[in-house]
C-alpha cells in the first residue's frame, strides 16, 4: 500500500516581519496626489506586502507603512486615475 503525504500549498504569502524593518531596501517611494485620488482599493488589493490602507472618511486616505514598504512601484502601474508616482527617497 503506497501512502502519499498532503501539503498544505499557501502559495506566495506577504508577511511583515517584527524582527526588522524592510523598508530601508527602497530606493524610490510611492507618493500620492490625494486630491485626485478616487478611494478605489485597487492599490491596496495589488500591494505585495499588504502595506497600503486606504481610509475613506480621511481627505489623506492613502495610508503607507513606509517601514515595509519595498518601492515596488506596482501600486503606480495599477493605479486606474494615476494618482501615485514614485519618487525618490531622501535618507
Amino acid at each position: 500500500m503506497k501512502t502519499t503525504k498532503k501539503f498544505k500549498v499557501l502559495g506566495p504569502v506577504a508577511t511583515q516581519f517584527g524582527a526588522a524593518t524592510t523598508g530601508n531596501w527602497r530606493l524610490e517611494r510611492p507618493q500620492v496626489d490625494f486630491s485626485r485620488c478616487t478611494k478605489c482599493r485597487t492599490c491596496e488589493l495589488h500591494c505585495p506586502t499588504n502595506v497600503m490602507e486606504i481610509k475613506k472618511d480621511q481627505e489623506e486616505c492613502v495610508v503607507i507603512n513606509f517601514d515595509y514598504c519595498k518601492g515596488c512601484g506596482i501600486c503606480t502601474n495599477v493605479c486606474p486615475v494615476q494618482c501615485i508616482s514614485l519618487v525618490e527617497e531622501r535618507r
